[in-house]
């Protein structure tokens, strides 16, 4: 204690006993000793920061956009639907277990590495799609999905707080900041992987014609099930003597190289995110308080029973159980019915990506808007812009018929959808930190599990009932998450007042 020492930022500290020096003196040494003993210099923490964005930009390049094309691409027997349905069940289960276990052991550095494997497992998988190669690899994707989201998490929250603490600022802003960020680039992963699948869908089909009045009328919020291959050659399988199965993709009299040209983009995207993080990213040494012994390495179930503790005993948790769980109906829907059952339907699969690309690109710009602007006016007006957004969408989507010369509503309605969206995503994320700071893991384990619930039951029931029935799941699912909403702010609102009293009293 009576030597010099140096903080890892390369400032001299001269650390010394507290007796004989004066309180301003040991107050300022008192501080940086509090400081965390292992950091970053700013332009790592910046530097990291971009390369965690890239690297999750160029693997969901690929998993979002393959994702949206699930339904169109591996409708055989529901197998897209059922093996999105399948990844979310085992992210279920992998998130009450493995992350602490897997991050303590690897790192968070590797653990997102080493996950994103589990993706491009997935993507080679659908080279050959059946059920006995689809649903193994969905299985495994679930697993690595919780571990590399949760690494994520915890390498921005960290290395902001870090941030925070250089320059003089609050954690809370600083990791707002970069969460903004992140998902800015992030959400552009639509743009690029649609992109793609557009323009190789659109050489690779060459039968490109007019959709008549009558199939017209079984498209939209009409189309069931049963009615996919009904006088519409948008969703006829070709003949099996015309098609290359690759990449689970039907493909029209489509040379060979064309469909290895798209798997491999793909596929080739997936890896190139795997090797920014392997080697662009710096491994992430936590403070000496969260450093765990080795004795401790292993699995536990206490983060499951605390989720299911904080669920029976939270009452603003059992209120927000609905608004969660229309968070997964609402992806799920856009991503697989919207897909399917209004652009393939009606404009043709290679439209798909050009759709979405208008939805993603909303959808990020509003991300990082509302994500900025909520400290000024709050949760309440995006709630109810969300909520006024996504019910005249779903209302639309009930009584429009989809037809090709109206191509404007298309991108319109995608758009909407996209600021809806953005407005969910990034508001219950800061209402759960908001609201329940005292058991965030907890609470934001319940988070993901009733958002993957949305998302299980949304792709499980997407390939046997109609659009319709879908989409008024969606309004009853909104409308009840809103109430649960609203009576969340006013217990809130109350519990505050009361306190402010007892305060004054």
């Amino acid at each position: 204690m009576d030597n010099k020492a140096f903080d890892p930022s390369g400032e001299e500290t001269c650390v010394k006993e507290k007796h004989g020096i004066d309180e301003a003196e040991f107050t300022k040494i008192d501080t940086m000793e509090t400081r965390p003993q292992f950091k970053m210099t700013k332009f790592q923490i910046i530097k990291n920061l971009v390369v965690v964005s890239f690297g999750f930009l160029f693997l969901f390049t690929s998993f979002q956009s393959l994702s949206n094309l699930q339904s169109s691409l591996n409708s055989s027997e529901g197998l897209g639907t059922a093996g999105l349905s399948v990844i979310y069940g085992a992210l279920v289960l992998s998130c009450m277990f493995l992350p602490p276990f897997v991050i303590d052991v690897l790192g968070c550095k590797w653990t997102v590495a080493l996950s994103m494997l589990t993706y491009i497992l997935y993507m080679v998988a659908n080279f050959y799609a059946r059920w006995g190669t689809i649903i193994p690899a969905a299985i495994i994707l679930g697993i690595g999905a919780a571990p590399l989201w949760s690494a994520k998490c915890t390498y921005l929250t960290e290395t902001g707080s870090w941030y925070a603490k250089m320059t003089g600022t609050t954690d809370d802003d600083v990791i707002n900041k970069f969460f903004g960020v992140f998902f800015m680039i992030f959400q552009t992963s639509q743009i690029w992987g649609n992109l793609i699948s557009s323009l190789v869908f659109y050489r690779g089909v060459t039968n490109k014609t007019d959709v008549s009045p009558e199939a017209l009328q079984l498209c939209g919020a009409n189309n069931c099930p049963h009615h996919q291959f009904a006088n519409n050659s948008n969703l006829d399988p070709p003949a099996m003597e015309q098609v290359y199965m690759l990449c689970g993709i039907y493909v029209h009299n489509v040379l060979i190289f064309q469909v290895y040209m798209l798997c491999g983009i793909y596929v080739g995207f997936a890896v190139i995110g795997f090797f920014i993080i392997a080697i662009l990213l710096d491994r992430l040494t936590l403070t000496k308080n969260d450093i765990q012994e080795p004795g401790r390495r292993k699995l536990s179930f206490s983060l499951l029973l605390d989720t299911f503790r904080h669920l029976g005993t939270s009452r603003y948790q059992q209120l927000l159980i609905p608004l969660t769980f229309y968070s997964g109906i609402e992806q799920a829907f856009i991503a697989s019915d919207f897909t399917a059952s209004y652009i393939r339907c009606s404009l043709g699969i290679w439209n798909v990506g050009y759709v979405m690309i208008c939805y993603g690109v909303v959808d990020a710009a509003c991300s990082f808007l509302f994500g900025r602007l909520v400290q000024y006016v709050g949760h309440i007006p995006f709630f109810i812009l969300a909520f006024l957004v996504h019910l005249g969408c779903q209302i639309a989507f009930l009584l429009w018929m989809p037809v090709p010369g109206q191509l404007a509503v298309y991108y319109i309605l995608a758009a909407l959808w996209g600021l809806g969206d953005a407005v969910i995503q990034t508001q219950i994320n800061a209402l759960y930190g908001y609201l329940f700071t005292d058991k965030p893991e907890a609470a934001f384990a319940n988070y993901r599990l009733w958002e993957s619930v949305g998302f299980i039951c949304a792709f499980a029931y997407s390939s046997h009932i109609c659009t319709d029935r879908k989409l008024y799941i969606c309004i009853g699912t909104l409308t009840l998450g809103m109430v649960g909403y609203g009576a969340v702010e006013i217990l809130h609102r109350r519990g505050k007042r009361g306190s402010m009293d007892v305060t004054k009293s």
